[in-house]
């Protein structure tokens, strides 16, 4: 390596690294500048590479080995060619150094990027491109883009997913609130929310969510909270708005958003003048279930007129549908008009329950049948409705007259007729029971000697031998008699 004289340079400033250039041929430059640099190569002044290329140990010279005697354009990709042309007229008219990525295609591989720069060295206007190599770099780049990319396309989607759910809550009809479960607060209202509040949405937010309602469906708000704060969940609740009478059915749901627990409420507004109970998903499967019974269930009001029935009720009143039910009196088909339905209400006011009281269901088109009724008032103390279960019972051949009728074997079976028959059919029945029990005792002390019965009875022989006819026990003293 040859150095050049160069003329002293002024004390007062260091040699620039151009004018230091200048003092060395190109060659020998390269030779120089590969040391601190992954590539480096000698190009003539209409930018053909001319001699070897040196490149580092980590690079590796097998991509550069065809480059010499070709154009630095020629070995770079199309949209790096305008990069290089730039850099030759920099390095060309002693403009300032500047470093520019150089992209350089290999068959079956990613690009190669360099980071170039462009001296003028020795003195035939020859140059020394110094490259270091940006692979890693690239690969760092191409992940940050990726990364970038990623979070632009979710933050777009959370997007989106603010925007449908901002559009689902102001179009909803159902009134919708969001409660900070550490303050109470409102945070969030939509229209429908407002309208049935009758205020601005501006004005509800941080409200408190319990001042919404009248002050004696306080307890009931913080009973709800406490439920869902324990269990996550909690029945809905039927609570009037503040300031005026209108009621809603508040539900509630417990989520969590940004490490903060709020309540999601929904109110539906109550129509006015409608009456109901409000039911929790539990209750409301125990109704659904009551429904599908195989046995009769009603419920009436303190009026006994019907409020609700069971299919199996209307199946026995052989009624349609339970339109045709609905504010009828019960007693158009249970029991016998003035005789157990108002016992049976009296004691279900009395006692507030009733158990297997038997009487009568009668159908649309006479069928008649015997059932056996228990009923509940709710609530127990101040019932505001009365709720029966009618089971069928086995039928009982009951003839119509008394001679034809098989005699009751029984006390308990006689007072199972009690409101179904007339008292004096039930006196007369009594009175053939005791009757019977008597002439059987008679019979039994003396041994079925009719005579001795006769005188113990206080009777005539003619008129035993009447009774016993009657009721089929003249055959135990057959062939017995004693004169």
């Amino acid at each position: 390596m040859t150095l050049r004289s160069v003329s002293n340079p002024p004390k007062d400033r260091e040699p620039s690294l151009a004018a230091l250039m200048a003092g060395l041929e190109a060659d020998e430059a390269a030779l120089l500048m590969s040391a601190s640099a992954d590539v480096s190569f000698v190009l003539s002044s209409d930018a053909v590479i001319t001699g070897k290329v040196h490149t580092s140990q980590e690079l590796g010279a097998e991509p550069f080995s065809v480059w010499p005697g070709r154009a630095w354009a020629d070995v770079s990709t199309v949209e790096s060619r305008p990069k290089i042309e730039q850099m030759l007229q920099e390095a060309s008219l002693g403009l300032p150094l500047r470093w520019r990525q150089i992209n350089h295609p290999v068959d079956g591989a990613p690009d190669i990027p360099v980071r170039y720069a462009v001296l003028k060295a020795g003195s035939k206007g020859q140059f020394v491109a110094i490259g270091r190599e940006m692979r890693n770099i690239a690969a760092m780049q191409q992940k940050l883009l990726a990364a970038e990319q990623s979070i632009e396309q979710e933050y777009a989607r959370l997007r989106h997913a603010e925007t449908r759910y901002r559009l689902l809550m102001q179009v909803a009809s159902e009134a919708i609130a969001v409660v900070d479960a550490r303050t109470g607060r409102l945070t969030e209202a939509n229209a429908a929310a407002a309208t049935l509040m009758n205020k601005p949405v501006k004005r509800l937010i941080g409200l408190p969510f319990s001042s919404l309602f009248a002050a004696t469906d306080g307890d009931r708000i913080d009973a709800l909270l406490m439920a869902l704060k324990a269990i996550g969940r909690a029945d809905d609740v039927a609570l009037t708005l503040e300031g005026s009478e209108r009621q809603a059915v508040l539900s509630a749901t417990i989520f969590r958003q940004d490490s903060a627990t709020l309540y999601l409420m929904r109110l539906t507004p109550v129509a006015a003048g409608a009456t109901g109970i409000v039911m929790s998903k539990g209750q409301a499967a125990v109704v659904n279930a009551v429904r599908d019974l195989p046995e009769a269930f009603v419920v009436t009001d303190l009026e006994r007129r019907i409020v609700s029935a069971n299919a199996a009720f209307l199946d026995s009143a052989q009624l349609g549908s339970e339109e045709q039910a609905r504010g009828e009196p019960l007693d158009r088909w249970l029991g016998r008009a003035g005789v157990d339905i108002a016992s049976l209400f009296n004691s279900l006011a009395e006692r507030g329950a009733v158990r297997q009281f038997a009487t009568v269901l009668r159908g649309q088109f006479g069928a008649v049948e015997d059932v056996e009724v228990s009923g509940a008032a709710s609530p127990p103390g101040d019932p505001s409705c009365y709720g029966f279960a009618i089971r069928r019972m086995n039928r009982r051949a009951l003839e119509a007259e008394p001679a034809s009728r098989s005699l009751l074997r029984s006390v308990d079976e006689m007072t199972r007729l009690v409101g179904k028959v007339p008292l004096k059919d039930l006196v007369r029945e009594a009175t053939d029971i005791i009757e019977r029990l008597c002439i059987e005792a008679a019979l039994q002390l003396n041994d079925n000697n009719r005579a001795s019965a006769a005188d113990m009875l206080g009777l005539s022989r003619q008129s035993l031998y009447v009774k016993l006819n009657r009721y089929g026990i003249e055959d135990k003293g057959e062939g017995l008699d004693a004169e």
